[in-house]
């Protein structure tokens, strides 16, 4: 048992601050160590005389602040893990312990370096500080005098119970309470003399003024104090004129360059190669003069700024070519700021947990949608905003793990379109609006189950921003780009025998590209391969001009958002537009203008690809950047044309693309008898060849899903989710999915409105063309949804039952045992629209099922194999 009251081990002390009390955090602003270290010791003598527990966080580099003790519960600590590990074992400690436990932490000025970032530092206190109080503790924690800015200070200032100051002067010490909570005496904010056991107040002004004149003020001004972010970019900007003048030693210049780049770019040892390639100390120091707090840019600005300075070192022509960018950053310490001031942050810990991670996630959300900015941000924000006056911008996500090798997140996070138009003061709310939008989707189920299914639960996972200038021009009302698209250095869809899949592809469209990477339900693209641009993928499709781009998504400047609208009443009202390079002219048919009276306009942009170097240059930027990665990259684009030969091209996106495969030239079996065969497909198959055993077939009926009312489709699209879920998530099990439309459609009424995390754990996905007579599969590629196939190695074909080399076995289906009650056994009322056939049934008479997929000649054969 313990005593039941705290005690600093200096009754002298206690006396002055009228007690120590339950709960109360003491921090001691010191100029040395050794201050800190004499204040800790009978602090922790008196702890362990009282019976209670003690425990000594340990995480600096400086000298031990207690002695190795059994009765002193040692946690050793490393706060280059990030900030979200390091706080998580904090508070687990602390939750561990439980109430009335004495903790002593190392000097947290150490913080600041580790995190390079006293905004962060000042976000650790105020969420930890509430912690301990709750448990009626008592803490010790210390901060160097002038190494802080306001960002550390103000918060540990106003949260803490105790704040003292700490001065040595003629070899005595002298304690300053600066703040001491629920207590109050005449002299308590005096400064006092430490003579013995005795806290003596100063009361001689000469003496006072000596005292604390013998130390540096930060001045009234307290948001002018440099913290540890501002004086390391001041270094490293007198490093780079240093450098310039020619008196810096290159050894020198790299350390810095190496230790900028881990505070704001990256601390992936793998980007961090890359970036020491190709960019350099000035690069580093450009982007800090554009950016807005601390911490890390993020994935996405990174690939866009990396692939920029790939791209000019490669060629002068590329310095040219590309469209110049002012973008602006948003460090990802202003999102760990936001989440701790709206009451978001505790709702991080459980996410960290396969069992909780979306748990209070909803709850959080709400609270950041309705969440509040500081002052200081605002201002930053009205700065920028003026910057770019009544331009529109997007603004994008750029999270520490988005954009990386192997974890692309396309389409997981949010990015907002800003028109910017109107009043000033909506266009800053406008703004607002788009910053908690993307900040709330790191908390979707969609981001977390992704986060599960990834292992990256447990990993830092911040929230950066890029605030881009939208590539395009003003064309009457409406705002958009020529062109836009998606590049693949590697082409995982080659339909014929003559496209070179390392030769790359694009995915093309008019306008902006929002329909380049998002799937659309009601129209097409264009498919270029890039060393065969005239060859398209007609085999199994419609005529071209049937399947042209129709609609494109544009800014309505008068209505202040993102629309889209019939191409053609886009050109109408464009008339500065050179139509002709990317449309080709119809006599109407095939808009159902059978009686038009004068020749219209189709989307095939072949005038663009073949008498512009338009393809070639893609080509070759597609090339440049596969050899700098080492690896195949995908890359979002702009196109904008000056006159008719001369364009800009903007990188917007550069990421890993993570196929396999690429090298598979071994041919696989496609020779199946008929009779053994469940299903045949020639045609649109994207994915690398392969051949595997089949171990479950997931058939949704086309004939009964297409009487289903809108309402069924999507409780059908739910039970695909469970199905999905009973599927081991190792990768053991091979699964076929086959169904009716556009698997992951948003619109029911072309297909099963299914979310990716829903067929996540499938291998292959089917879409059977049956839906309605002229739909036709849109081959995705460069949009979110075949990205996850792509990253998942995931196998996707069309399957068109009417024409030649296509075929669907109905008798197979029909007579092979349905056990979708054994995985699903209330959903008996869907047992007619979706059949569940294990392998296992049909392995008595057969060696299985089998599924061949030759991605070069764009067949696969499922069959029984005898």
């Amino acid at each position: 048992m313990y005593e039941t009251t705290f005690t600093t081990g200096l009754p002298g002390l206690d006396s002055a601050l009228k007690g120590v009390l339950a709960g109360d955090n003491i921090v001691w602003q010191v100029d040395s160590i050794e201050d800190y270290q004499a204040l800790v010791f009978p602090f922790v003598q008196a702890g362990i005389a009282s019976g209670r527990k003690v425990v000594y966080f340990r995480f600096a580099s400086h000298p031990t602040l207690i002695q190795p003790d059994q009765a002193v519960t040692l946690v050793e600590l490393d706060p280059n893990a990030g900030f979200e590990t390091f706080i998580a074992l904090i508070h687990q400690t602390i939750e561990r312990v439980g109430r009335g436990a004495l903790y002593v932490f190392d000097c947290l000025s150490e913080l600041a370096a580790d995190w390079y970032s006293d905004q962060m530092l000042g976000n650790f206190f105020v969420l930890t500080c509430p912690y301990l109080f709750d448990l009626e503790t008592v803490a010790y924690f210390a901060l160097f005098r002038n190494y802080h800015s306001v960002r550390a200070l103000q918060p540990i200032f106003e949260t803490t119970q105790l704040f003292l100051d700490v001065y040595q002067f003629q070899d005595k010490r002298y304690i300053y309470p600066l703040k001491v909570h629920l207590r109050y005496s005449p002299t308590m904010n005096m400064l006092h003399e430490w003579k013995g056991n005795e806290f003596l107040p100063v009361t001689a002004s000469a003496l006072i003024s000596s005292i604390l004149t013998s130390v540096n003020w930060s001045g009234l001004d307290t948001d002018a104090r440099p913290g540890f972010w501002e004086r390391t970019f001041a270094e490293g900007e007198e490093v780079l004129a240093a450098a310039e003048a020619g008196y810096c030693s290159a050894e020198k210049e790299t350390e810095m360059f190496q230790r900028l780049c881990r505070m704001m770019v990256s601390r992936d040892p793998g980007i961090l190669k890359l970036v020491s390639r190709y960019m350099t100390l000035k690069d580093v120091l450009e982007i800090r003069r554009r950016m807005i707090g601390s911490g890390l840019i993020g994935g996405k600005t990174l690939g866009m700024l990396l692939a920029r300075r790939i791209l000019q070192n490669h060629s002068p022509r590329f310095t040219m070519l590309l469209e110049a960018h002012d973008s602006f950053y948003i460090g990802s310490d202003i999102f760990f700021t936001f989440l701790v001031r709206n009451g978001a942050w505790w709702v991080r810990e459980k996410q960290r947990n396969p069992q909780t991670f979306l748990e209070g996630s909803e709850l959080a959300r709400q609270r950041i949608l309705t969440g509040h900015f500081p002052d200081y941000l605002l201002k930053q924000f009205e700065q920028m905003l003026n910057y770019f006056g009544q331009a529109p911008i997007i603004v994008r996500s750029s999270s520490l793990l988005e954009d990386n090798f192997g974890n692309s997140f396309a389409g997981k996070y949010e990015s907002v379109f800003c028109p910017n138009q109107g009043p000033r003061e909506r266009r800053l709310e406008d703004f607002l609006s788009a910053v908690r939008t993307i900040y709330a989707s790191s908390m979707s189920e969609r981001a977390l189950r992704y986060r599960a299914q990834k292992g990256l639960l447990e990993q830092d996972e911040q929230m950066a921003l890029l605030v881009m200038r939208v590539s395009g021009a003003v064309h009457g009302r409406y705002f958009y780009p020529h062109a836009a698209g998606v590049g693949f250095s590697y082409n995982p869809y080659a339909w014929n025998e003559n496209i070179d899949p390392k030769a790359g592809v694009m995915r093309l469209v008019f306008g902006l590209g929002t329909r380049a990477v998002d799937r659309s339900d009601d129209d097409y693209t264009r498919v270029v391969a890039l060393n065969a641009p005239d060859r398209r993928p007609e085999v199994n499709f419609e005529e071209v001009r049937q399947y042209a781009q129709r609609r494109v998504d544009y800014l309505d400047l008068d209505a202040n958002r993102l629309v889209s609208g019939h191409f053609l009443d886009v050109i109408a009202a464009s008339h500065d537009v050179p139509v002709s390079l990317f449309a080709s002219t119809d006599n109407g048919g095939n808009w159902g203008l059978e009686h038009a009276t004068r020749p219209t306009w189709v989307l095939t942009f072949d005038k663009l690809l073949s008498t512009t170097a338009f393809v070639e240059d893609i080509r070759e930027i597609l090339r440049a950047l596969h050899q700098a990665y080492d690896y195949p990259v995908d890359v979002e684009f702009t196109l904008n044309f000056l006159d008719s030969q001369d364009y800009r091209i903007h990188i917007v996106q550069c990421r890993p693309l993570p196929v396999k495969g690429m090298d598979t030239i071994a041919p696989v079996p496609l020779d199946a008898p008929e009779d053994k065969r469940i299903v045949s497909a020639s045609g649109a198959v994207i994915g690398h060849s392969r051949h595997i055993r089949i171990d479950r077939i997931i058939y949704v009926t086309p004939e009964v899903y297409g009487k289903l009312t809108l309402q069924e489709r999507h409780e059908v699209a739910r039970l695909i989710g469970h199905l999905n879920q009973t599927v081991s998530p190792a990768g053991d099990e091979n699964i076929l999915l086959l169904g009716p439309g556009r698997w992951g459609t948003s619109c029911a009424s072309l297909g099963i409105p299914v979310s990716f995390t829903d067929i996540n754990r499938i291998a292959v996905v089917c879409e059977i063309v049956t839906m309605r007579e002229n739909l036709v599969p849109d081959v995705s590629l460069g949009t979110h949804f075949l990205n996850e196939l792509i990253e998942m190695d995931m196998l996707y074909l069309a399957l068109f039952p009417q024409k030649g080399d296509n075929s669907l076995n109905p008798d197979f289906f029909n007579n092979t045992p349905n056990r979708l009650l054994d995985y699903a056994p209330k959903e008996e009322r869907w047992s007619a629209a979706i059949k569940v056939i294990d392998a296992a049934d049909v392995c008595a008479a057969t060696e299985g099922i089998f599924l061949s997929a030759d991605s070069f000649r764009q067949k696969v054969v499922c069959y029984l194999a005898c």
